[in-house]
């Protein structure tokens, strides 16, 4: 996961600077000048972005010290002072915006993550993220779901074969959708996680005949639909419930008693908390 990160600031880092660098930086303040600075956390929330500053840093400039007194998962109060950092004042404005904007959006995702882990933390269902978030920043929106306390779904495309309705329609059923992947990993000699989802009764019973079946998808259903559902399935293949999902309702769909619950309202839309940087 490292590299990955450390990508993911590279690419954000020239996105700000076209290596360039800090232009107004450079113009207003000397080389040599040195600051410290206050991570100021303006509301309430559950941090995250702790490791990412570290890193952000760390890139941008290694002899810039961080230092914080929270960790990411921590619960932080309204105006509470986080962290420090000290170093060359160049530095710190030019790793300034990243690092806020990373904290900020990785805040509101995991302080999402844990209001909805808090109400159905009674029921053994696991809160499951999605693909939609922000293209080129999935790797900080999922990594603060886990520090939110929820779980990882599939990373991308690559990861995963999660049989969906177009791929069904395409196909013409699910059981040949199934036929085609149990052909397609002989053929590739691979072997991934299987994932199919269902609509109804009629294409859940095809979906239970197959041993390759991981998980069964329970799509846009009611909570009396999935008890229903759960009935048919007697524990044979775990089950996840997604769409229409939201902190209105969950709560009903974790009563279930289903195993997993997947919701896209956790990373693509969210409220950033407001966190600034001041020098001091």
């Amino acid at each position: 996961m490292k590299a990955v990160v450390e990508k993911y600031i590279h690419a954000a880092l020239l996105e700000d600077t076209a290596g360039i660098g800090d232009v107004t930086s450079l113009a207003t303040v000397p080389i040599a000048q040195t600051s410290n600075a206050v991570f100021l956390v303006k509301e309430a929330c559950t941090i995250a972005g702790i490791e990412m500053v570290h890193c952000i840093a760390f890139i941008v400039d290694p002899k810039l010290h961080v230092i914080f007194n929270v960790k990411d998962g921590d619960q932080v109060s309204s105006q509470q002072i986080i962290g420090t950092v000290e170093g060359s004042t160049q530095s710190i404005l030019l790793a300034e915006r990243l690092m806020l904007n990373c904290m900020q959006r990785m805040s509101g995702i995991a302080t999402k993550t844990s209001r909805l882990m808090e109400m159905i933390k009674a029921f053994p269902a696991q809160l499951l993220d999605t693909r939609k978030t922000t293209p080129n920043n999935r790797i900080a929106e999922k990594w603060a779901v886990e520090i939110g306390g929820g779980t990882n779904h599939r990373f991308g495309l690559y990861d995963m074969v999660l049989i969906k309705d177009n791929h069904i329609k395409a196909a013409g059923s699910v059981t040949e959708a199934l036929n085609r992947t149990i052909h397609f990993f002989k053929e590739q000699n691979i072997s991934l996680p299987v994932i199919v989802e269902v609509k109804d009764q009629t294409e859940l019973e095809e979906a239970l005949q197959f041993d390759i079946v991981d998980r069964i998808l329970l799509d846009n259903m009611t909570p009396d639909t999935v008890t229903k559902m759960m009935a048919i399935n007697q524990h044979k293949k775990p089950l996840e419930v997604s769409g229409g999902v939201h902190q209105g309702n969950i709560l009903a769909y974790a009563a279930t008693g289903v195993d997993f619950i997947s919701i896209g309202d956790l990373t693509h839309h969210i409220e950033s908390i407001d966190i600034s940087l001041k020098i001091i």
